[in-house]
């Protein structure tokens, strides 16, 4: 795993950042490294779900420490993920995501040599850092790296196929706690890392900010960690049972840090965080969308799984296994529905995509005791993945491609960040607004009872969301990005020199020395 920053930052003599086409062979192992990172910290992340029950018998702990077995993860993957963001626009998007795939893996050893459960808990927590590093440097290098015209379709084939990581994770771990022991689902992580930095040294280009200058921004950095930290902390713990006091403390401080952060970024000299990518109207409307959508979507997720088993009886594989033709939806659908967004425009696939969501969470309201699985679960999960499909894939282009092309790291953190916090809410919160108890979860009828209202809130969530992109989403924030290269750098003679972002022009992608600056492109905002 060890390797000098020097090796790790020097250029790689391909062909430049933001020229490498989607289906050549550069452009598949691009994609490929960057999907296979992030597929390592989304499938840790539900694989370690399955494992729990075997973790609490093995190491003797209770459930508030099975919970932090899982809430350590996200605590420091939500605080710092926006700091990752940063880091690899400032430092290398490459070296940033290598970094994060080592420390992920380094991690991931120390998980499964874990002799009790806090020193696993403590390795879960250092496990998100890694998550943080890595997670938004993998969009943000499919941004830089990817021409313009084949970014969608990029980001459509990094959904889907990112999307099995997750999926699949149940079933793998099922299949090795069964077979060798929860210890295996950390230790895969070892020769998938391995494979991930060796091929992303040889086949990924390097792209940083070159406009960047000065000292870090530690304070931003500071208080941005605080602030989401403590909110995600406030989130995590007011449906884990820890008196209000403490609840109500975590998010005071945490709105402060943030309060703090926003009004000290507006006054450094580099800040960490570039307000000015909010002057775009199109990202601040892709987050508030990505903010309502992946809601809805976190509330159905952790329910779904919950109703499978206690009302009808799943086994925990089988549960699982139940939401596989999601994935197989947007293996086929996702890259297609990126490159008719980037032809014709995100505004109709965010509208239709969030709408199909809303019917699928419709339909799951017949989930009831004794319901059969292709008369009642299968349309459900069918239409819902449909839905899905047709939205994933546009909504994180439009919020990457509506940021300043030399900020794609940072927008990439932002809209991680959106979406985990909207995440970490839905499970918050939900559950007590359906008036879901904890001793529900046991009870078949009174969970369903409690599902059927959760789904029409979720259901109603998403259905503001397509009305929500259907007002706020210009189909002209792709459009933009598809001028040709030459005609871009006759119009935009003086693209080399470094500019306000989201004016009328769009910056170059700073390329490492050697590779060509990505030509300016107009700003969605």
């Amino acid at each position: 795993m060890a390797m000098s920053v020097e090796a790790a930052r020097a250029p790689t003599p391909a062909p430049a950042a933001a020229t490498v086409r989607f289906g050549t062979t550069r452009g598949r192992w691009v994609l490929g490294v960057a999907v296979l990172g992030s597929a390592i910290a989304f499938l840790e992340a539900t694989v370690t779900n399955v494992a729990l029950p075997t973790i609490g018998r093995d190491l003797g702990t209770s459930v508030s420490g099975l919970q932090w077995v899982l809430n350590g993860y996200l605590l420091t993957l939500a605080a710092l993920i926006l700091l990752g963001g940063s880091l690899g626009d400032r430092y290398g998007r490459r070296l940033i995501f290598m970094i994060g795939v080592a420390w992920f893996t380094l991690a991931s050893a120390a998980c499964a040599a874990a002799p009790s459960v806090g020193v696993l808990i403590g390795g879960r927590v250092v496990q998100g850092i890694g998550g943080a590093l890595l997670t938004p440097a993998s969009l943000a290098i499919i941004e830089a790296t990817f021409a313009r015209g084949d970014r969608g379709r990029a980001i459509g084939a990094w959904s889907a196929l990112t999307g099995i990581g997750a999926a699949v994770g149940p079933l793998v771990g099922g299949y090795l706690i069964e077979a060798v022991s929860w210890r295996a689902i950390f230790l895969i992580n070892l020769p998938l890392g391995a494979l991930v930095i060796a091929a992303a040294l040889r086949h990924v280009p390097e792209t940083r900010d070159e406009t960047v200058g000065g000292h870090p921004d530690l304070a931003g950095s500071a208080l941005a960690i605080v602030g989401l930290g403590g909110l995600t902390f406030a989130l995590i713990e007011s449906s884990a049972g820890v008196g209000p006091a403490v609840v109500t403390a975590a998010a005071v401080i945490g709105a402060l840090a943030m309060a703090a952060f926003v009004a000290g970024e507006r006054r450094v000299a580099n800040p960490m965080l570039s307000l000015s990518i909010f002057a775009s109207r199109q990202f601040t409307a892709a987050n508030i969308l990505t903010f309502v959508v992946y809601g809805a979507l976190g509330g159905v997720f952790f329910l779904l799984v919950a109703v499978l088993q206690t009302s009808l009886g799943y086994t925990p594989l089988a549960a699982g296994a139940s939401s596989l033709p999601i994935t197989a939806l947007m293996l086929v659908l996702s890259s297609r529905a990126g490159a008719w967004a980037e032809r014709r425009g995100p505004r109709l696939p965010l509208t239709i995509g969030p709408a199909l969501i809303a019917a699928g969470m419709l339909m799951l309201v017949r989930i009831d005791p004794g319901s059969s699985y292709l008369g009642t679960v299968l349309p459900a999960v069918i239409v819902f993945g449909l839905g899905l499909s047709a939205t994933v894939a546009p909504i994180t282009a439009t919020a990457l491609a509506a940021a300043d092309a030399r900020h794609s790291g940072v927008a990439s953190g932002v809209n991680n960040a959106v979406s985990r916090t909207a995440q970490l809410a839905a499970v918050a919160i939900l559950p007590v607004a359906a008036g879901i108890s904890g001793s529900d979860f046991q009870r078949a009828a009174a969970l369903a009872d409690g599902f059927h209202f959760a789904m029409l809130i979720t259901a109603a969530m998403a259905l503001a969301g397509a009305v929500i992109a259907w007002m706020t989403i210009s189909d002209d924030v792709l459009a933009r990005g598809r001028e040709p290269e030459a005609e871009a750098a006759e119009h935009c003679t003086h693209c080399a020199v470094a500019g306000t972002p989201l004016r009328e022009t769009r910056e170059p992608v700073a390329a490492s020395p050697g590779t060509a600056a990505e030509p300016a492109r107009a700003s969605a905002g």
